[in-house]
């Protein structure tokens, strides 16, 4: 068991467990994109160590950029959505790969969508290490999931809970 602040935490996923899954994506974006050099958009805070993994399991040119958008606090989302760090890059024509740590309601995720949609991109697809389906407000297609988890919070390799967390190298459900 894991104490951050008030909470109790239980493990959930192992270092061991990501690393393969991560090695996965790695091997299936690296197939699906050979030649086609895509800008590769990481979420932040949350996307740090799952974005900086995955990328040293990919062989194929690209190009790499942050975004970040904000909607939670403590355990919840508040429902509205706040851009932090824009999207400066020209992206007419090229091949976006936008990649979270979590998509849960699909707040974010959807008002991310609607702003790399806006400069006509050749393509988008979503990376998420992980998908709560049970939790999603806005229909939102994840190209390639890590792993699907029922809606608990989490904490961990990247997700926090008010601040802390994001250093640990597994997982954590709230007990």
């Amino acid at each position: 068991m894991l104490k951050i602040k008030d909470k109790e935490f239980i493990p959930f996923l192992t270092e061991e467990e990501i690393k393969r899954r991560v090695q996965d994506l790695g091997r299936q974006i690296s197939k699906d994109y050979q030649g086609k050099n895509p800008l590769v958009l990481g979420v932040l805070n949350g996307v740090f160590m799952f974005f900086s993994d995955l990328m040293k399991e990919t062989d194929i040119s690209l190009e790499v950029s942050f975004v970040k958008v904000a909607s939670y606090e403590s355990t919840g989302s508040t429902g509205k959505v706040n851009d932090l760090i824009g999207l400066v890059e020209d992206i007419a024509g090229r091949h976006i790969i936008i990649i979270e740590d979590i998509v849960d309601t699909g707040l974010s995720m959807s008002h991310l969508l609607k702003l790399v949609s806006s400069k006509s991109p050749k393509s988008i697809a979503i990376v998420s290490l992980l998908l709560k389906p049970e939790a999603l407000e806005q229909p939102i297609e994840v190209d390639y999931v890590g792993f699907e988890i029922p809606n608990k919070f989490v904490v961990g390799y990247g997700l926090d809970y008010d601040g802390e967390g994001r250093n640990l190298k597994e997982i954590y459900q709230l007990k």
